[in-house]
């Protein structure tokens, strides 16, 4: 697919070897001596390294690198060369040769370049790229350029929220070392140092170290900065470059969209598998104040610590995103803690409106089974069951987790048509469910929702009973409450 796609480019022609081809519509053009390795091709931006023969038109030899000796490093695409150069090029694979014919406009106009390159010359250059760097301008504004030394590992780069580990080296254009550390943390989003150092780490992956170049922009701007205790100066306009490794990471995650309940992953853990509503999970669990104060401490001395992850007595649910032997650090808001009063806990009193911190490791967990894993008599025993849980949420004014229990009891019944009973007795379980479903979406004005389980059952029973307050309740928007 992508030699075909690549075909009839003109920018970046696929050729064979003695192959002469356009490139562009400027006069450019490429014969291919010998091909290059795999698909790869540098970028703007890159760090090539090549060596070279260039010659007039006439076969009159100006400049080689063979005969020094020596391979010619530049940054493709910023203009440290003439532009035929840079577009033609960027067509090569590694360990490509090929022969350049460049027209005067991309090479040295009517001036030429005296005493070798008469003016309005065309130019023939015998170029062979051995190797490129990737340099990227990770801002797209030529504001900070990453140059990668040593890959790094994985896929995942981090995020604004979580908290990286790095060490750095920062040097002026001619060598002056700014500062250095073998170590420090800070959040992503908050920054550090100068601006580049968020924008890089968010590009990187674990053990990667990058050389970065930082236009004065994403560094100190025009003012520069004063030295600093044992770190020096900056002058105005400065331009930095900047070694950092990034070493780890710890993964923060919103647990709520208003981000007053966070999750930082302290030991990762094993496999995808995570739990879900229902699930019964074993945990460890200590519970702080501010200043260390633990208040409760579950699952560590007093034996195993077992509940289902959407139980009433439950103030937050981080459970769902974690995996077995996940151990995480949870930072709760007052507002989703204990609030403006004062709590006694097991251990300790939680003064009004504390953020507390819970130390959590997710020892074990077991899930409910799904539908496909029962058989007939199987589904209908747990629908039942989650239906009588509804039940008692909806009494008890749980509305929204007893129209998940609802939800989940029709999945269990829904398209499973080999019951053993009376197909009435079928057909009244499905509707009863859509109805009582329909209820929990009118309490919580899902109107919509409401209407969708409605017209499920009718299109098995129009003539039910249950479904004419059903219908009433949709269309007026009445919420009577009837448990069945």
């Amino acid at each position: 697919m992508e030699e075909t796609a690549k075909k009839d480019d003109p920018i970046n022609p696929i050729l064979k070897a003695g192959e002469e081809k356009d490139i562009g519509n400027d006069g450019l053009k490429k014969k291919l001596v010998k091909e290059g390795e795999g698909w790869e091709t540098p970028e703007n931006g890159d760090e090539v390294e090549v060596h070279y023969t260039g010659a007039l038109i006439d076969g009159t030899k100006f400049d080689s690198t063979l005969d020094r000796g020596t391979p010619f490093k530049f940054k493709l695409g910023l203009g440290q060369v003439i532009k035929g150069w840079d577009e033609g090029i960027k067509t090569m694979k590694k360990g490509e040769n090929a022969i350049f014919t460049i027209p005067p406009e991309l090479a040295y106009g009517e001036s030429g370049s005296p005493p070798t390159i008469p003016p309005n010359a065309t130019l023939q250059f015998d170029v062979e790229l051995i190797s490129w760097t990737s340099v990227k301008d990770i801002c797209q504004d030529g504001g900070v350029f990453k140059k990668i030394l040593v890959e790094g590992e994985k896929r995942q780069n981090p995020k604004d929220l979580d908290e990286v580990f790095v060490k750095y080296e920062v040097c002026l254009e001619d060598g002056t070392l700014v500062s250095k550390s073998h170590g420090v943390e800070f959040t992503v989003g908050d920054g550090y140092f100068c601006p580049a150092f968020a924008e890089a780490v968010k590009t990187m992956k674990k053990g990667e170290q990058v050389l970065l170049t930082v236009k004065p922009q994403y560094a100190f701007g025009e003012d520069g900065r004063s030295a600093v205790d044992s770190e020096g100066a900056v002058p105005p306009n400065a331009t930095l470059h900047i070694a950092l490794e990034l070493v780890s990471w710890k993964s923060v995650a919103r647990i709520t969209k208003d981000k007053k309940i966070l999750k930082k992953i302290l030991n990762e853990g094993e496999g995808y598998d995570r739990p879900y509503n229902g699930t019964m999970v074993q945990v460890k669990l200590i519970g702080k104040l501010e200043d260390g104060m633990i208040f409760v401490k579950k699952g560590h001395d007093q034996g195993s610590f077992e509940f289902k992850v959407d139980e009433g007595n439950n103030r937050f649910h981080p459970y769902l995103t974690m995996k077995k032997g996940e151990h995480a650090l949870i930072t709760i808001q007052p507002e989703y803690a204990f609030g403006s009063s004062e709590s006694q806990q097991e251990l300790a009193v939680v003064p009004a409106n504390s953020t507390v911190y819970y130390e959590v490791e997710l020892v074990s967990f077991v899930k409910e089974k799904e539908s496909w894993e029962m058989n007939t008599p199987k589904k209908i025993e747990a629908s039942g069951k989650k239906k009588e849980e509804g039940n008692i949420l909806f009494r008890a004014g749980n509305i929204e987790r007893a129209s998940k229990r609802y939800e989940k009891a029709v999945r269990y019944i829904e398209h499973d048509y080999s019951f053993n009973h009376e197909k009435q007795q079928q057909i009244k379980a499905r509707v009863i469910l859509w109805v009582l479903e329909a209820q929990a979406y009118i309490q919580l004005v899902d109107l919509d929702l409401a209407e969708a389980d409605i017209k499920k059952a009718l299109e098995i029973d129009s003539g039910n009973r249950y479904l004419f307050n059903a219908n009433c309740w949709t269309y007026m928007n009445m919420t009577v409450i009837h448990i069945f």
